[in-house]
């Protein structure tokens, strides 16, 4: 039986399921200071079919991230960069922006209850910014030099040697974003939203609790599938070049 039904509240469904709020955030639904309203009085006010937003809010609550059944270790070099960049690095500069300006919002709102609140903003500052400039060196060096490898099944010549050398350093920021979303976890009890918290801080946290999650999966696939392939297919090439 199905989860919604018209006369359920915006608030009552983001309670429930935190990650509603980006469904309702795309559609320009409010679900804070107007979560009190009904489905059915959101859309008579927005001009929305009513069985059309049953419709897309359960195929919403169908999208789960289950990467556990890809077969990354069978995928090749060239098809694991895609996967990573379509499925990691555009969700976060997706989501990045999104919490950083929700989490803005909740240190102004409740800051002085709860001054942990700032801290956890200027790591996630922090990390944000470290994980923009660190998916740009991946995607404009590292990325392109290792599919080129596969693709030729030669070396292209670089301005780091060996690719164990930009693989070791994206393997040391890998370390400092896990450290980063750690500090987060601990700074908020475990993503764990007080019994007072508004909407909006409940969706802040369930969002850096997916975010930490994303990145798990994230690291592993370039971690122990992508990077160690990479340097098997260098040392495979080096071995027979004359």
């Amino acid at each position: 039986m199905s989860t919604f039904t018209l006369d359920r509240t915006v608030a009552e469904l983001v309670l429930e399921k935190p990650s509603r709020s980006r469904f309702f955030e795309t559609m320009g639904i409010d679900y804070c200071c107007g979560g009190k309203k009904t489905l059915q009085e959101v859309c008579e006010r927005k001009q929305l079919d009513p069985a059309n937003l049953l419709k897309l809010l359960e195929a919403d609550d169908l999208i789960v991230l289950d990467e556990a059944t890809e077969r990354i270790s069978e995928m090749s070099l060239g098809e694991l960069v895609v996967n990573i960049i379509e499925r990691h690095h555009e969700y976060l500069r997706q989501e990045l922006p999104r919490l950083q300006a929700m989490l803005s919002k909740v240190v102004r709102v409740h800051g002085e209850s709860e001054p942990r609140l700032h801290q956890m903003l200027s790591i996630f500052q922090a990390f944000a910014v470290e994980l923009g400039t660190h998916m740009m060196k991946e995607e404009n060096i590292l990325f392109p030099v290792i599919s080129q490898m596969e693709a030729v099944r030669r070396i292209p010549q670089s301005c780091f040697g060996t690719i164990a050398n930009p693989i070791r350093q994206m393997e040391f920021e890998h370390d400092g974003a896990g450290d980063a979303l750690a500090r987060l976890r601990d700074l908020s009890d475990g993503f764990r939203p007080p019994e007072w918290a508004c909407n909006t801080y409940r969706a802040v946290l369930d969002g850096l609790h997916d975010i930490e999650q994303n990145m798990h999966v994230h690291v592993h696939k370039e971690n122990n599938v992508l990077f160690p392939k990479a340097l098997e297919l260098e040392e495979e090439l080096l071995a027979v070049a004359p």
